[in-house]
């Protein structure tokens, strides 16, 4: 990776930092719909599409942490297991996106917004299993206050209560990224030729 590439990605990254930090004093009067909306997940899922698995993870592992030291919210012990769903979320688009994208869209011409799909859902199916099992795990050792998770509590948490936020990011991230990949500003489509 060329070091004016690195420093590129960096920028993008801490914009996107930014916009985690704000994006959920849109919902902050709603706590339910914030969490309906889940606004911490897209600048995360944005930034592994356009910046890569690393960057990603990165800022998935970083936003929540420093939210909560900043503002409170989310709360300490919820904060913990989101940690390990939004770093999946960075990595898992960071990885799939670049590689469906060379395997369908260069290969055999699917589109770059269906490939683009594919990869959000993959990455938010496994970021909410890695979401659940760390919260699983969290709860046994006693880390977070609670009684253990169920799976009918943690198909109930993770995708029954979140499916209108999931739509949500299936409309607005692909959105974001494309007008960023047209505008060049996509480090990874830059890379990839979008």
């Amino acid at each position: 990776m060329r070091k004016n590439d690195t420093l590129y990605r960096m920028i993008v990254t801490a914009v996107l930092l930014a916009l985690g930090l704000i994006l959920p004093f849109l919902t902050g009067q709603l706590q339910a719909f914030g969490k309906l909306l889940s606004p911490l997940h897209i600048p995360v899922l944005i930034c592994g599409l356009t910046c890569g698995w690393l960057w990603g993870g990165v800022l998935g592992a970083v936003l929540p942490v420093l939210r909560m030291a900043l503002f409170g919210m989310p709360a300490a012990p919820m904060a913990y297991p989101m940690v390990f769903e939004l770093c999946a979320y960075g990595v898992v688009t960071g990885v799939v996106y670049p590689w469906l994208r060379r395997a369908l869209c260069e290969r055999h011409g699917v589109s770059r917004i269906v490939v683009m799909l594919a990869s959000l859902g993959i990455a938010m199916v496994a970021g909410r299993i890695v979401g659940g099992i760390a919260k699983a795990l969290l709860l046994m050792g006693g880390a977070i206050p609670g009684v253990p998770l169920t799976f009918a509590a943690f198909v109930t948490s993770y995708f029954v209560d979140t499916a209108v936020g999931a739509v949500v990011h299936l409309f607005v991230v692909p959105a974001v990224v494309i007008a960023l990949e047209k505008a060049r500003l996509s480090p990874v489509g830059r890379t990839m030729g979008a």
